[in-house]
């Protein structure tokens, strides 16, 4: 990490006034971790989809994921700019929680409902990280605008995912 990096240390702020962030080892550490909870969205909508009977549900998880993984795209670009080294892999917890998931299935079975309940469950998880890094004021004007911008994907999947739940009775 450079935190010499001009990129970091001076950007444009929304209201156009000039900005400064704090550390960008922790901007990317936020970065970074919001990067690989995305890539275990991914992992976990595709996953889904294969496991689904409904095809219109298929298509809307396939959409989510290709819509989780261009976020990603754009948060690792933010690292880059900030000097980091992007995450490129998902988490360990997320690849525990899919086996754990897949042990559930494998013992009490597994029907649309139930994925879509799983899902909204990580859809919340995501969305309380994303709550957290906004919350968070060492930030930097570029790790935060990044974070917004990114924040729109999130909500829109989160409140897609919940409707769907309760309106199969979820």
């Amino acid at each position: 990490m450079d935190s010499s990096n001009p990129n970091y240390t001076t950007s444009s702020a929304m209201n156009g006034t000039t900005a400064t962030g704090g550390d960008p080892d922790g901007d990317v550490t936020v970065l970074n971790t919001l990067i690989a909870t995305l890539l275990d969205s991914v992992e976990g909508y595709q996953k889904s989809a294969e496991d689904l009977d409904n095809e219109q549900y298929r298509r809307m998880f396939l959409d989510r994921a290709r819509e989780r993984q261009s976020v990603v795209a754009r948060l690792q670009a933010a690292v880059g700019q900030l000097g980091g080294k992007p995450e490129d892999d998902s988490s360990t917890m997320g690849s525990i929680h899919r086996a754990f998931v897949d042990l559930k299935a494998a013992v009490m079975g597994r029907d649309d409902k139930a994925i879509i309940n799983e899902v909204e469950r990580g859809e919340d998880y995501l969305k309380e990280k994303f709550e957290t890094a906004m919350n968070n004021a060492d930030l930097s004007a570029i790790a935060s605008q990044a974070v917004n911008e990114a924040w729109g994907s999130v909500r829109e999947g989160h409140d897609q995912m919940s409707a769907l739940k309760h309106g199969l009775g979820g």
